[in-house]
């Protein structure tokens, strides 16, 4: 039920992303080109080229994200922290293949901050979890999220046997599932969820199903900024952002129904 579950979720995960709309509004310009249908081509053009131009001049990603983000605070007051658990999402598994040397992606903070983390809480215990999220891998990744970002870890000074990895996951359910019995979190501990301040919701929700205790939200790698540094000309920075939103409403409507 997991597999099917995660497949299902990456097949729409890829329709809903705005260029897969984009592509499919040309098509149907194409389609009714062919079918010299003039008046319904010139419409959907139009309508495909004002998008398009919105799209590349507004932040409407930023926008949709701004009140995820500001869900928990940056950076909030903190004495005390047992364990600090971080979420994959932070390295690039083909690009790390491809070049023999640990990448990371956009979202790189998550590793960068639990290491200035970890050396703030000397004593506290840290868990990596990913695995692989790409379809390609659902008969076993080849090499996996939780191997990369050790040696991320260890290329910015922190010591791999300091840290337990959970290498299975290939979601935000399967993370907060998987990590729990490795991690083994008691009443009263105070552990800190590193992830990407608008993935934080949502993975505050997962975990907090899952069993966690005692989590508090440290939320990293932010998106949003203000609207007018936001308005300029930058479609693929806008379709990037705009996908992010669109994904974690999804996922939000997702837990909202029960999946």
């Amino acid at each position: 039920m997991d597999t099917l579950y995660f497949i299902l979720s990456k097949l729409i995960g890829a329709l809903i992303r705005v260029d897969t709309w984009l592509v499919l509004a040309v098509g149907l310009i194409l389609a009714a080109l062919v079918g010299g249908r003039m008046r319904l081509a010139t419409g959907l053009a139009a309508a495909t080229f004002v998008a398009v131009l919105v799209l590349a001049i507004l932040p409407l990603g930023e926008l949709l994200l701004r009140p995820l983000e500001r869900a928990y605070p940056a950076e909030p007051p903190l004495d005390r922290a047992d364990g600090i658990i971080v979420l994959g999402g932070s390295t690039d598994l083909s690009a790390s293949l491809y070049w023999g040397q640990p990448q990371s992606t956009e979202a790189g903070e998550r590793i960068t901050v639990a290491v200035a983390l970890a050396r703030r809480f000397p004593h506290a215990r840290i868990v990596f979890t990913g695995g692989s999220g790409r379809l390609r891998d659902l008969g076993g990744p080849v090499l996996s999220e939780a191997s990369v970002a050790r040696a991320l870890f260890v290329s910015l000074g922190l010591d791999g046997d300091r840290i337990t990895f959970e290498d299975r996951a290939r979601n935000t359910a399967e993370n907060a599932r998987l990590s729990l019995p490795l991690a083994k979190p008691k009443d009263g501990e105070v552990w800190l969820l590193v992830t990407s301040a608008y993935h934080m919701p949502r993975s505050m929700a997962r975990f907090e199903a899952a069993g966690w205790p005692g989590l508090m939200a440290w939320p990293v790698d932010y998106l949003s900024g203000s609207v007018a540094d936001g308005v300029g000309w930058n479609l693929a920075r806008n379709l990037y952002t705009l996908n992010v939103a669109i994904k974690e409403g999804v996922g939000l409507l997702a837990l909202r129904v029960g999946l």
